[in-house]
């Protein structure tokens, strides 16, 4: 079997060099759907957790630079935060999977990258929102994209030339199964590349439906009572502010969507496992990366407020990393904190590439191989979070209190009609971590002007 062999850029003092010829690393990234870390969303993943934390590194401080899928989605593929890449919103008219997306973006976006560079590339599951499955994007070599948002059943996947529809096949189970094929045939391969695969499963998005299988496991847990579990705030901005106490009836529902999205993510834990033994077993887990996260994080019950993403505190913006591989510490907490647009030239450096200048984000490869003399600077990090409210005509709901000129939206009536976005629901906010000061700070697109 032939290995394709780059040169891998070797710390080695003061200075950098190519020092000796390795083989080009896998790349695995699972990345999962409105999984909170605050509300112990990573409790249903016991094995990952321990494969990827006990044999690899967990990032204590990781957080999306938009808490909504869409724009997140499209800054970890690019690097680049939402002001550059212009996506801003789920909507076609916000940017998703939108002209300027397809036509500027995309075509430099990270498969396309790591597909010139000689990789084997696979992607299955939700790409952007708005996709729709006209044709495969550009970078994949095999692709298995959901159209539209996240469901579990009855779903349509590009599935490279041609649209395929299923009924009763759960998306989960069909995505490992797909991803295992794909690594199968690469390894299997005599001129063996590297590979890049990238799966994106529902969980734990609604509408939280879990396999079969898994129903049920966690019908005895509650929703995390957090200190401010249906407690409303008036020191918040006036979306949340205006949230009154839920009913118990809504309490319930929360309670029933926690459960729900657990379990859903049990199928998640069960892939990694497929996946990791695989990897295992053809003997190239040691040279594979291994990433674990999500495009934002999830609230349900805090400040009163029902379930949803899209506000700037932690359950919201706060995500899960997790990272195995070639010279990863083992067994290590890293606190620095990091960006899901770090990600994307982090990748790139592992396979050998250069990271060009227009990407935001911020390569973490060096503070993995130098943790015995990290840079006390690396601490001292300034994240970027910003957000576009999506209220406007079209998102009045009639079966709730408003009307079309408030510009609400995500109002619910299991959410109480709950208003959970506005179109002044936008706001830029600076995460500071300098100092130890741990704050946030935000200027909002309304009368108020900020938040500390």
């Amino acid at each position: 079997m032939l290995l394709h062999i780059i040169p891998i850029l070797l710390y080695v003092g003061p200075t950098f060099g190519f020092i000796q010829q390795l083989p080009s690393p896998n790349i695995l990234l699972l990345l999962t759907d409105d999984q909170d870390v605050e509300l112990h969303g990573m409790y249903p993943l016991q094995q990952t957790t321990k494969i990827l934390s006990e044999f690899g590194t967990k990032f204590t401080n990781a957080y999306t630079n938009t808490p909504l899928c869409c724009p997140a989605r499209a800054s970890l593929l690019t690097g680049q935060y939402a002001h550059n890449h212009m996506t801003f919103n789920n909507s076609l008219n916000g940017g998703c999977n939108g002209h300027q997306w397809h036509t500027i973006f995309e075509p430099r976006a990270l498969p396309v990258l790591l597909q010139k560079h000689g990789y084997q590339t696979f992607f299955g599951g939700k790409y952007l929102n708005q996709f729709k499955g006209a044709e495969v994007p550009p970078g994949w070599n095999e692709f298995y994209g959901l159209h539209g948002n996240s469901r579990y059943y009855n779903y349509t996947l590009r599935e490279n030339k041609r649209n395929v529809s299923y009924a009763n096949m759960y998306l989960t189970d069909l995505l490992r199964d797909r991803v295992v094929q794909f690594i199968h045939n690469v390894i299997s391969e005599h001129d063996q590349k590297p590979f890049f695969a990238m799966i994106s499963p529902p969980a734990a998005h609604a509408p939280f439906t879990p396999a079969p299988r898994h129903k049920g496991v966690y019908s005895h847990v509650r929703a995390l009572r957090t200190p401010s579990f249906n407690t409303p705030s008036k020191d918040k901005h006036w979306l949340v502010r205006s949230a009154h106490r839920l009913p118990n009836s809504t309490v319930v529902t929360v309670d029933e969507y926690f459960q729900k999205r657990w379990e859903t993510l049990l199928a998640v834990d069960e892939m990694m496992v497929t996946l990791v033994s695989l990897l295992k077993e053809k003997q190239c887990l040691d040279n594979t990366y291994i990433i674990y996260t999500s495009d934002n994080g999830y609230h349900l019950g805090q400040f009163a407020q029902p379930f949803d993403k899209r506000q700037p505190y932690q359950t919201d913006i706060k995500v899960p990393l997790l990272i195995r591989g070639p010279d990863v510490p083992v067994g290590l907490l890293m606190h620095m904190p990091v960006s899901l647009l770090d990600i994307m030239p982090t990748i790139l450096e592992w396979a050998g590439l250069l990271v060009p200048n227009y990407i935001d984000g911020r390569s973490f490869r060096y503070e993995l191989l130098q943790m015995h003399q990290m840079n006390p600077l690396s601490q001292q990090r300034v994240l970027l979070i910003e957000y576009w409210g999506e209220g406007n005509d079209d998102t009045y709901n009639p079966a709730c209190p408003g009307q079309h000129t408030d510009h609400l939206a995500e109002c619910t009536l299991d959410a109480d009609c709950h208003c959970q976005d506005a179109w002044n629901n936008t706001y830029t906010c600076i995460r500071d971590f300098r100092f130890k000061r741990d704050r946030i700070f935000c200027e909002f697109k309304d009368t108020e002007k900020h938040m500390t």
